[in-house]
């Protein structure tokens, strides 16, 4: 909101390392033998994660194999558009950050433009006034924090650095090709201890064990949360901390929409959309030529022209498996896959309404001419009845586009924890002439601890993304999951155990030179 962050020295290391050393994972030690490469994949989910997953997979495998993508719904999964004066704007993810190396890297692979975001004004809503606004001048700003905060702020901005410098380890880890069986091992991997301390207290009670005031907490901090998670500071720590990142500078999207990326994964993968709704996957055994039994995956699903199955050698699910989210179901397994796991999904409302905004509603009594913020972060208080509103622009913005100012009519996007009714649009605005109202279980909600969160592998050649989600969820950790997911089905295809659930990736490089 304020502090401009820059990357360190740390992390400008694993990105340097990343960088020069694209291609060297395979040079760490001699592979054993490899097994014929698998025939067929399935992936089950055309979102971030599993579009991500076909083109890690075509890139473990090769060419060869044959890899159909199951989405009934848009490619794009959560990452969708709305038309609304003649335009289109973002309902889901909207932003990515300027350290998301597995983004960024799709979007050069794939030759898409990016638009950098507008640059844009905060302010944090309690249900009846602004309690904070943002200044156009930096130092107003920065004497405004001290004086209200003391050195709170920084002191976040230098805990979220540290943060994301562990964060940033998982990328040498996997462009060194190694792989996790869980969610605690990949955390463990990235940060230690630290790490899963973070995914099981919650973020309020480690910014308190740090040294952050009550009142910090309540003012500054809980905003941006409920801005990302529609949850308090109650989420777990590594999700608050990865929300709190986006108050950094240097957010970026996709020109025309991020979707655009789940697009472009699945083109460059050469993989196969086939327009169903998985119902059912099956572990099945065969006899071979060599008169030994081999087993395999039969998807049962329905589509557009009926129901039909196909058979697999690998499974990857892309799609939350937990109620609300799923019906698929699971037989012939050796060890049942618990399909509803523990915990739920959150409920968010993403609102977008072209019209006049009621600034008085916030307490605003200068001209709404005046009035040039663009992002309205609320505080946790009953007497709000959303998360958040922000001024949105097209995901095409044309050439000397200019967000126009809350005197005029525009779409702005409403982040709240209900469906919004035509009081509430009342309340919020002065005139509309469109409303596009979408339902979301975005992201789970957030209950540390989290004892335990679901498995990376549901059986000997099934692997799940979504699991990664209990640590925290966004594009960037569904495509984590999806890399994991591609080495891990690799490693155990070919039986190359030496990548799995190792930490020693240092201790290697170091033997290397």
């Amino acid at each position: 909101m304020i502090f401009k962050r820059t990357m360190s020295v740390g992390t400008l290391r694993a990105f340097l390392l990343l960088t020069i050393c694209h291609s060297a994972r395979r040079c760490l030690a001699s592979a054993p033998e490899l097994h014929q490469p698998p025939t067929s994949i399935a992936v089950v989910g055309a979102g971030i994660g599993g579009t991500a997953a076909a083109f890690y997979l075509r890139q473990e495998f090769g060419p060869t194999v044959k890899i159909d993508v199951f989405e009934p719904g848009d490619v794009g999964g959560r990452l969708a558009t709305a038309r609304m004066a003649n335009q289109e704007y973002e309902t889901g993810g909207v932003v990515i950050h300027p350290l998301n190396l597995h983004m960024k890297h799709f979007v050069d692979k794939l030759g898409i433009s990016t638009r950098q975001d507008v640059p844009s004004k905060k302010a944090v809503f309690n249900g009846s006034e602004l309690t904070f606004e943002e200044s156009d001048w930096f130092i107003v700003n920065f004497l405004r924090m001290l004086w209200r905060y003391g050195l709170n702020y920084l002191f976040m901005q230098m805990w979220v650095e540290s943060v994301m410098d562990k964060f940033m380890r998982i990328y040498q880890y996997q462009q060194y090709g190694y792989s996790f069986t869980s969610v605690e091992r990949l955390l463990h991997a990235m940060g230690g201890d630290d790490f899963l301390s973070l995914m099981n207290h919650s973020l309020e009670e480690t910014m308190r064990a740090e040294g952050f005031t009550q009142v910090f907490l309540n003012d500054v901090v809980s905003p941006f949360t409920r801005q990302t998670y529609g949850q308090s500071v109650r989420i777990n720590g590594l999700a608050g901390a990865l929300s709190l990142a986006w108050a950094d500078s240097g957010l970026w999207a996709v020109d025309g929409g991020n979707k655009r990326v789940c697009s472009g994964l699945l083109y460059h993968s050469k993989s196969e959309l086939i327009p169903a709704r998985v119902t059912n996957v099956s572990f099945k055994v065969r006899p071979s030529k060599t008169g030994l039994s081999t087993g395999f995956y039969e998807v049962t699903y329905v589509g557009d022209t009926g129901a039909g199955h196909s058979t697999y050698d690998v499974v990857v699910i892309a799609t939350p498996l937990h109620q609300g989210k799923s019906d698929i179901s699971f037989s012939g397994l050796s060890s049942p896959v618990v399909s509803q796991f523990p915990g739920i999904y959150h409920q968010v409302f993403s609102t977008l309404v072209h019209g006049v905004l009621n600034t008085s509603y916030l307490g605003v009594t200068r001209p709404a001419s005046e009035f040039t913020v663009s992002e309205v972060l609320t505080a946790d208080s009953k007497d709000n009845i959303m998360y958040s509103l922000m001024s949105v622009d097209p995901v095409h913005a044309p050439a000397g586009y200019n967000r126009p100012p809350a005197s005029h009519s525009k779409v702005w996007k409403v982040f709240s924890p209900r469906a919004l009714d035509q009081e509430d649009l009342r309340r919020l605005f002065l005139s509309w002439d469109s409303v596009s109202q979408t339902p979301w279980l975005a992201y789970p909600t957030y209950r540390p601890p989290q004892r335990q969160t679901p498995p990376f592998i549901l059986h000997n050649r099934l692997y799940y993304l979504s699991a990664v989600e209990w640590a925290a969820s966004s594009m960037e950790m569904s495509a984590i999951s999806a890399r994991n997911a591609a080495l891990l089905a690799h490693h155990r295809w070919h039986e190359q155990t030496g990548r799995i659930d190792r930490e020693d990736l240092h201790t290697r490089l170091r033997g290397e030179l």
